[in-house]
């Protein structure tokens, strides 16, 4: 077939591809999860001897070649893959196994059909949006620095991209500007980021104070409020430090009494021993009994034992 033939063709292919095709919004990949980016075009189910190539802006990620035989060859860099069934069905969805984190947090993969002499044509483009969650806010009460204002820190942590971070002091008051400093730091190996806020300001002591942690990629937000500064560091201390008291008293009270027991129990087997020994002793000798009720003593005596002819 003539190289303008083909051309034609492709153009054609281009034109009936379904408008399914195309994403208008943003897959969102969540990271470290599988992830598929869709594209059906049916008339691939006649086509032979052409193949197909996702790529992601110009790294080319995976090629699969149909062939006339029925056979289809594929290529792909870190385990991308497309249905077993694509050229059955005409789904030729670009399958990643595990969505990784890199600098830039949205990306486009296209699909090109490619015939003939290198002769390619855009099929499909979607969008990938990679995110990942942030973990739910810490927020402690640190000691004041000087004076009369207290002090917060917020963090949170594992999440992309970075995050805004706001401060709300009762809910609705924003604090005073130059009082809150945010720090931003990506994970050892990885472009997923760790969360420190710090807010340093003039609090009365019954308001709240509230960390909010936004990520629009996720559409998620996160809140950790604190309600009035009673649970102040020295306060926590102080409470820890009696709660340990109290345990230690409790162990060293509990260890006595079971010694004591430990003690008695010895006490009482000695009695009942040196008891039996005397019996054995002196098996003639009688014994006392007390009676409760005239508190009299009434001596018993073994019988003995008397001889016989027999």
């Amino acid at each position: 077939m003539p190289p303008v033939a083909l051309w034609r063709t492709g153009l054609l292919l281009s034109f009936l591809c379904s408008c399914a095709c195309l994403e208008k919004e943003c897959v969102l990949g969540i990271v470290g999860r599988p992830v598929s980016l869709p594209c059906v075009y049916p008339q691939l189910l006649t086509s032979v001897n052409v193949s197909i190539e996702w790529r992601r802006g110009e790294e080319v990620v995976l090629k699969s070649v149909w062939k006339k035989d029925g056979d289809v060859e594929e290529w792909s860099i870190n385990r991308a893959t497309t249905p077993a069934d694509a050229a059955l069905t005409g789904n030729v969805s670009l399958q990643l196994p595990t969505v990784d984190p890199t600098e830039h947090n949205t990306y486009y993969y296209s699909l090109l059909f490619i015939s003939g002499e290198n002769h390619s044509t855009e099929l499909c483009t979607v969008c990938l949006r990679t995110a990942a969650g942030f973990s739910s806010p810490l927020l402690q009460r640190e000691e004041a620095q000087q004076g009369d204002e207290a002090s917060f820190m917020c963090h949170s942590t594992g999440g992309f991209p970075e995050p805004a971070v706001y401060w709300l002091i009762n809910n609705t008051e924003e604090p005073p500007e130059g009082s809150v400093r945010t720090l931003a730091a990506l994970l050892p190996d990885s472009h997923l980021y760790n969360i420190t806020s710090y807010l340093t300001a003039n609090i009365s002591k019954d308001a709240s104070v509230s960390c909010i942690v936004e990520n629009l990629t996720m559409n998620e937000t996160l809140t950790s409020t604190k309600y009035g500064l009673k649970g102040s560091p020295v306060v926590g201390r102080a409470s820890a430090a009696l709660w340990l008291l109290s345990t230690a008293l409790c162990v060293v009270v509990g260890a006595m009494v079971l010694a004591g027991v430990i003690y008695q129990i010895h006490l009482d087997r000695m009695s009942n021993r040196k008891k039996n020994e005397y019996l054995e002793q002196h098996p003639n000798r009688g014994y006392k009994r007390r009676c409760p009720d005239n508190e009299e003593e009434v001596e018993e005596m073994k019988p003995e034992g008397k001889e016989t002819d027999v």
